[in-house]
This record gives C-alpha cells, sequence and structure tokens, in this order.
C-alpha cells in the first residue's frame, strides 16, 4: 500500500491501479466508451455467446481465470465431494462384505473399525490425505478394497495437482509485474528535430528489469472504407521512433516514446483544433519478460482526445549525482509549453516543413528564451541622469 499513498506521484497513473485516483483533471466526452481504460482493463463485454461448452474443453485456463472467491470455493468444493464419494463406496464394500455387522474375533474385515458412515468418511479422508492415525486400515482380504484405494489415490493426486497448479499460476500472473510498469497520464504533441510528433513516457519501478521489452502503438477510431462500410473500432498501428532506433527498449530509465507524424501517420492531418473535436484512441502496449521468473507480461493504457496536449513536452526527470543518475519520478508525468504550430501536419509539409515555416514568418523555437534576453539587456543599460 505504500507503493499508492507514499511513493508514487499523483503526476502519473499506475497501469493497474488507475482507481485509486479521487478526482482525475480530465472528463471524457459524453457517451464516448474507451476501448482500453487506464489501467488498462479491456472496456469490451461479450454477449450472447452460444457455444459455452468451449471454456468447459480448456477447464484449467477457465479455473485461473476466475475470481480468487470462485476458486476457493471449486478447491474445497472438489475435495469435499471426492471424500464424500469415495466414503460412500468405501461404506458400500464394508456394507456389502458383512464388516458393519458384529462378528467373531476369526473374522477378518476390508477395512478394519468401520463401523457406520461416519467412519467411512473418516477413512476416506485418511486415504486422499495420506495421514494414516492407524486405528482404519485395509487388509487383504477383499480385491476390490485395493482397486478402490489406487483409484482414489490417482484421483486425489489430479485433484491436488490441478487445484495447486491453477493456485500458483493465479499468484504468479503476469499482470501482477505490470503493475509497476507506469505510463504517463497524457501525451504529448510537439515538434522534435524539427518534425511534429506524438510522445508518451514509459518507466519501470523496480530494479528487476524487462528483458526484450518492447513498445507498440495503436489509434482506435471510427471509420468507414470506400464502399461504405463502417468499422466503429478500426485499428491502425502507427510507426514507433524509439530512442534506440527499433522497437526493442531498455527500460532502465524512463523513456520517451515518440512518434513521428508524417504522411504514413492517422495522425497526420490531425491539427490542434481537430484534436479537440476528434473521436479517436491512442493505445498504447508494453510487453516483455519478467527477468526474475521469465513470464511474460503486458502493461498497456490508452489516451483519448482530452488526454492529448498539444504543444508540451514532458521535463526531464533523470539526473547525475555522486556518480550515479538519479531518476526524480515526481516529474514524470510533468510537462512544459513549447512553441509549436498549431496546425496539422500535412499543412506544415504543404508549407514547406518546420525550418521553412520559421523562416517564412520569422518565428523561433524559443521566443521565451529571447524575450527574456531582451529583457535583461534593456535593464542593464545605464539610467541617463
Amino acid at each position: 500500500m505504500l507503493s499508492r499513498k507514499g511513493l508514487i506521484p499523483d503526476d502519473y497513473l499506475l497501469t493497474r491501479l488507475a482507481e485509486d485516483v479521487q478526482q482525475p483533471k480530465f472528463k471524457a466526452k459524453s457517451g464516448k466508451a474507451r476501448f482500453i481504460a487506464k489501467n488498462g482493463a479491456c472496456n469490451v463485454a461479450h454477449t450472447n455467446i452460444r457455444e459455452q461448452g468451449r471454456f468447459l474443453q480448456d477447464v484449467f485456463t477457465t479455473l485461473v481465470d476466475l475470481k480468487w472467491l470462485h476458486t476457493l470455493i471449486i478447491f474445497t468444493m472438489s475435495f469435499l465431494c471426492s471424500w464424500l464419494l469415495f466414503g460412500m463406496i468405501w461404506w458400500l464394500v464394508a456394507f456389502a462384505h458383512g464388516d458393519l455387522d458384529q462378528r467373531g474375533d476369526d473374522f477378518v474385515p476390508c477395512v478394519t473399525d468401520i463401523h457406520s458412515f461416519s467412519s467411512a468418511f473418516l477413512f476416506s479422508i485418511e486415504v486422499q490425505v495420506t495421514i494414516g492415525f492407524g486405528g482404519r486400515m485395509i487388509t487383504e482380504e477383499c480385491v476390490s478394497a485395493i482397486i478402490i484405494l489406487i483409484m482414489q489415490n490417482i484421483v486425489g493426486l489430479v485433484i491436488n495437482a490441478i487445484m495447486l497448479g491453477c493456485i500458483f499460476m493465479k499468484t504468479a500472473q503476469a499482470h501482477r509485474r505490470a503493475e509497476t510498469l507506469i505510463f504517463s497520464k497524457h501525451a504529448v504533441i510537439s515538434v522534435r528535430n524539427n518534425k511534429l510528433c506524438f510522445m508518451v513516457r514509459i518507466g519501470d519501478l523496480r530494479k528487476s528489469m524487462i528483458i526484450s521489452a518492447t513498445v507498440r502503438m495503436q489509434v482506435v477510431r471510427k471509420t468507414t472504407s470506400k464502399e461504405g462500410e463502417v468499422v466503429p473500432l478500426d485499428q491502425i498501428d502507427i510507426h514507433m521512433d524509439n530512442p534506440v532506433g527499433t522497437n526493442g527498449i531498455f527500460l532502465v530509465s524512463p523513456l520517451i516514446i515518440s512518434h513521428i507524424i508524417d504522411k504514413d501517420s492517422p495522425l497526420y492531418e490531425l491539427s490542434a483544433a481537430d484534436l479537440l473535436h476528434n473521436d479517436l484512441e491512442v493505445i498504447v502496449v508494453l510487453e516483455g519478460v519478467v527477468e526474475t521468473t521469465g513470464i511474460t507480461t503486458q502493461a498497456r493504457t490508452s489516451y483519448v482526445s482530452e488526454e492529448i496536449l498539444w504543444g508540451q513536452r514532458f521535463v526531464p526527470t533523470v539526473s547525475e549525482e555522486d556518480g550515479k543518475y538519479a531518476v526524480d519520478y515526481s516529474k514524470f508525468g510533468v510537462v512544459m509549453k513549447v512553441p509549436t504550430p498549431s496546425c496539422s501536419a500535412k499543412e506544415l509539409d504543404q508549407a514547406g516543413g518546420i525550418a521553412h515555416l520559421k523562416l517564412s514568418e520569422g518565428v523561433t523555437l524559443r521566443p521565451s528564451v529571447r524575450k527574456r534576453r531582451q529583457t535583461v539587456i534593456r535593464r542593464s543599460k545605464p539610467v541617463d541622469s
């Protein structure tokens, strides 16, 4: 709980703990459903599934996907039912052989000390969980009792293997590791290397690394084909321009993942004014292998139009202190305003690009710095008396 209350600032959201934010600073459009929630949950409801029997063909995955309460109930009921079933079988064996009747000292029962169903039920528990108190035990009198003993041991081992494996998989699920993979609350669009870019920041709170980490981005929006077919959730992949040059990243410190908005980008014709009224969603998926367990994990989030800030960029979070690099996570989601054209990337290309636009209009990328310098020069001039 320390990670929710004290160690994690409010400038970013955990991929799995977004429900802890009480007062979000943004509000989604009314009637607009997100495809992927901020915490990475898929906002898709599957209805009218007729072939429910397919889930029973993969019982283990179905058990792992169940809630903990349902898993524990099934775990308990499976053992109780097996004990009751074999308890009834042992009672029938004793009844058929006449063990329940009072006999002489020379009578050899199938199972000793079984006088009622309660004693048969206790013997069933002792056999399956290998307790062996010593009062009740099987003899060589009945071959059927030996066969039932073997069957119950096999059934008990199968139940133990399935239920213990299910509990292990539920406790070691990959999404637990994804809770410490974080995304910035907002995405930004600004100029980087004279190109208009869409950028998000990702990070990892743990020291154990994510091996072979990759990042993918998709734009989800409603589109219409040339034939007039309406696609309500059209998923369009967008090219990444990661700091290392490929989709593979070395996630030791927070990284800014950028996408150059070029003619192949689905954001090519999007301007600052269009962003306010456009109904789109950008999904970011981070995948990798957990170093300590070797399990593949996936963290994801999404950004709707209200969560994309035009004309801003992320502030640096890494600094060098005492021969080491220190990461200040309080600045993880902090952004600052920068001069950015409000037109779309398509209009910029038609105007000749960022460099041509600066020359033609006489603007610089840092007008605020220039104004400060002019102010300092004016103040430094001597005042005539």
